[in-house]
């Protein structure tokens, strides 16, 4: 890594490893062992994830900067007031789609536990409207993913569905 660089900031574990899932071995694999430390990278404090691909052995290692305040909350705590630097607003819906609509019929307590992370995943897609805006801009999805669901539909992307998707997933 070049020194200076400026890493991108895990604001929190639970957000660090959620970007571990989604991000697959280059063979396809999501499953690892992840293992974590912190240690001083051109003297700033990072967190670094590693582990062994268990499909090809490929070495993987994911970097991050720590924010300057770890937000305190319930699980799922992916991080302040602030949008992530990791998920774009896209795959944080995809997420909340994938999650609450693949809920058991038989088990009421991961259905609480699976809707209580699709909110928190949609309170994420909102900390990506800008101050005194009323939708998530375009600019805003990096990745393939996020562009792909930003323009499916970039209505849902508007404050007021995305409350109105948060409350009914807090509710239901």
């Amino acid at each position: 890594m070049e020194s200076g660089m400026m890493l991108p900031v895990a604001r929190t574990r639970d957000e660090a490893r959620l970007y571990l899932d989604l991000t697959p071995c280059a063979c396809g694999e999501v499953d690892a062992d992840w293992q974590h430390a912190t240690g001083l990278l051109d003297g700033e404090l990072v967190s670094v994830y590693d582990a062994t691909c268990p499909n090809c052995d490929a070495e993987r290692e994911y970097t991050f900067g720590l924010p300057e305040h770890e937000t305190a909350a319930e699980f799922p705590n992916f991080g302040g007031p602030e949008p992530s630097q990791l998920i774009d607003p896209g795959r944080w819906m995809a997420l909340a789609d994938h999650l609450a609509g693949n809920l058991p019929a038989d088990d009421p307590g991961t259905v609480t536990h699976a809707l209580q992370f699709a909110a928190a995943a949609v309170a994420e897609v909102i900390k990506f409207i800008p101050p005194g805006e009323t939708a998530v801009p375009a600019d805003a999805f990096w990745t393939p993913e996020g562009r792909a669901a930003y323009e499916a539909d970039p209505g849902r992307f508007h404050r007021t569905r995305l409350g109105i998707t948060q409350q009914t997933y807090r509710t239901t």
